[in-house]
């Protein structure tokens, strides 16, 4: 073992290369400048390079994908306008039906002012959150603030729940409780019907962001409302569809009150009111906590991702592959994949070039020393390392173009003995 140990060492300095360290720790101090070694090496000394291959071998490898054709070649926010609208109407609103509750005494339109005002908190709350998703990634996010939406709508839902449903709720119980008398009904009815209109123009605005939306990933709009990316336009038409759902609640009890001359029909409108609310929440609730705890992307086009890699020739197999949105719109993929390894050399020789690479092992065989093999070798390995990490980079640019939303791609190297794959 130590003759052998000795015998390279003197190989390397016949060579003009430093020797290796006995612990096998190589101290590189000379320079490997050939077209073969891609790598970049840190020097102090520098040794003639093997001049074997043209420029020729560092052709440009494919393009990446430029910024148009990753991100999305037309990004409209249908939510933001869809929040703008609501806050300035449900506020008009909010100041009609406060002034009708002052004059009539009415329990129902107490409810519908305190569902107007959660309605006015609950959207400033999405309007934050669509302004704190458009950061920008830093160290601390590097995937971004997307998912702030998610956090706000949640924070929103969980305000409709307690501030419109409990409230509403409560104060309905204490009125049955002691039932006052409702005076100008007429005028009550009025405001809510010109409220209804008000209410009817911002669903209506809501749920074209909805279906805009919803065209844009291809579902139905039924389906958006569950499994839609942007929670935001979704929380607006809820929040709106409620809104006229109440006011037809709350001018049914209003109406049943007047006929009757009971108020505990005003206090069971109230009661109604909340209810709705908190079903309403409920929903909003449990959707984004869904989008929190990192749901994957769409089943149909994770299979048609996972057709898309295993069909290209460098792919022998795909090991542990997940996907996460990450905001509306955004995705990350991540997947380890076993390449094939002949597939891997074959293009790496086409762009190197046969005859060069043959030419290259002949002068270092030629030149008659295991050092000059050996470094011929190393240069090989680098090439090959760096065919691979081509490879890589090549089905991101795959993957980000099949998919323009996906904003990170994860690519691991994989052996194909361990794990069970997508084959």
């Amino acid at each position: 073992m130590e003759a052998r140990w000795q015998s390279n060492v003197e190989r390397r300095q016949a060579a003009g290369l430093s020797p290796l360290k006995h612990n096998d720790e190589e101290e590189t101090q000379v320079s490997r400048q050939s077209s073969w070694a891609v790598g970049r090496y840190e020097s102090t000394q520098a040794k003639p390079p093997l001049h074997v291959f043209p420029e020729a071998f560092n052709a440009p490898r494919t393009p990446p994908p430029t910024a148009a054709e990753i991100q999305k070649q037309v990004v409209v926010d249908h939510s933001e306008h869809a929040v703008n609208v609501a806050l300035m109407i449900n506020g008009v609103v909010f100041f009609g039906k406060l002034l009708v509750y002052f004059w009539t005494s009415s329990d129902v339109m107490l409810a519908e002012a305190v569902h107007s005002l959660a309605d006015i908190a609950n959207q400033a709350l999405l309007a934050y959150g669509i302004y704190l998703s458009r950061r920008a990634p830093d160290k601390w996010h590097p995937y971004g603030y997307g998912k702030d939406r998610f956090i706000w709508a949640l924070i929103s839902a969980t305000g409709i729940f307690c501030c419109g449903a409990g409230i509403n709720i409560v104060h309905g119980v204490h009125c049955l409780m002691a039932p006052e008398p409702v005076a100008n009904i007429g005028l009550g009815l009025a405001v809510l019907a010109a409220s209804g209109l008000a209410e009817g123009g911002s669903f209506w605005v809501a749920y074209k962001a909805v279906r805009d939306s919803a065209k844009a990933e291809n579902m139905p709009t039924i389906k958006y409302l569950w499994a839609g990316l942007d929670p935001t336009a979704v929380a607006v038409l809820m929040e709106d569809g409620a809104a006229v759902i109440g006011l037809g609640v709350a001018a049914a009890a209003l109406v049943a009150t007047h006929a009757t001359g009971n108020p505990v029909y005003d206090a069971i409108g109230s009661i109604g009111v909340g209810v709705l609310l908190g079903g309403v929440a409920a929903f909003l609730i449990q959707r984004n906590r869904s989008a929190l705890l990192g749901r994957s992307m769409d089943e149909h086009e994770m299979q048609e991702l996972m057709h898309l890699l295993k069909a290209d020739p460098v792919v022998h197999a795909i090991y542990d592959a997940k996907s996460e949105v990450i905001g509306p719109g955004e995705f990350r993929f991540k997947a380890e994949i076993d390449f094939r390894g002949h597939v891997v050399v074959r293009h790496f020789l086409q762009r190197a070039g046969h005859r060069q690479v043959l030419d290259h092992f002949e002068k270092a065989l030629a030149n008659n020393t295991d050092a000059a093999v050996e470094e011929a070798l190393e240069q090989y390995g680098t090439a090959i390392v760096q065919s691979i990490g081509d490879e890589v980079d090549r089905l991101e640019q795959v993957i980000q173009r099949k998919v323009p939303e996906m904003r990170h791609v994860d690519i691991e190297v994989h052996s194909r003995f361990g794990k069970s794959a997508y084959r």
